[in-house]
């Protein structure tokens, strides 16, 4: 990847458990390898447990309780998938309103598989056009998204910029897509 990434700082949302690891992880190691500062943002501090489809994976340490954070701290903002991840998500009523933020402000957004279920909560997918796990297509159309079936969707609407992918074997195409855009992304100061 030949984007820089110096000086970018991404949240990284999820529940203490059932993030899918590898949209964690991919991504995470693709912001690091251009230079910029991940941050895993949890609703809980200590770790987080992620899961490979539906097995336990490997957990990690949690930087930032989402209580403690601002975003204006974070230049993007990341949304790993899995079946259970989002679904916490959505449930969190902190959460719901640290995405919503992120479009208020004017950062760049990155959600992968059934991570759209938190962006339907915080009622953001109206009139924009993005991806998901299949199974949330009729999710996604019901909130007023326009679901196309792509390995990644950028969607400019605005200010706003809302990068979308589908599952785990779209993680190169979603991963260059992310450092692209966050590239250009960056918190003044």
């Amino acid at each position: 990847m030949a984007e820089e990434l110096n000086n970018v700082t991404v949240a990284f949302l999820v529940a203490t458990e059932g993030a899918e690891q590898v949209e964690l992880t991919e991504p995470w190691k693709s912001v690091e390898a251009c230079g910029g500062k991940p941050v895993l943002v949890s609703t809980d501090s200590g770790t987080i447990q992620a899961f490979d489809h539906l097995d336990k994976a490997d957990t990690f340490p949690v930087d930032k309780v989402l209580e403690d954070a601002r975003i204006a701290d974070f230049d993007a903002l990341v949304l790993p998938g899995g079946v259970a991840n989002p679904d916490f998500l959505r449930a969190s009523a902190p959460a719901v309103r640290f995405v919503r933020g992120f479009f208020e402000a004017g950062k760049p957004v990155a959600a992968i598989c059934h991570a759209p279920w938190t962006l339907i909560e915080a009622d953001v997918v109206r009139g924009r056009t993005l991806t998901s796990f299949p199974s949330i297509k009729t999710d996604v159309i019901n909130a007023g998204g326009n679901w196309i079936d792509e390995e990644v969707v950028t969607c400019r609407s605005g200010d706003n910029v809302l990068i979308t992918s589908r599952k785990p074997d779209d993680l190169p195409a979603f991963n260059a897509a992310i450092v692209a855009e966050f590239a250009h992304s960056r918190v003044p100061g």
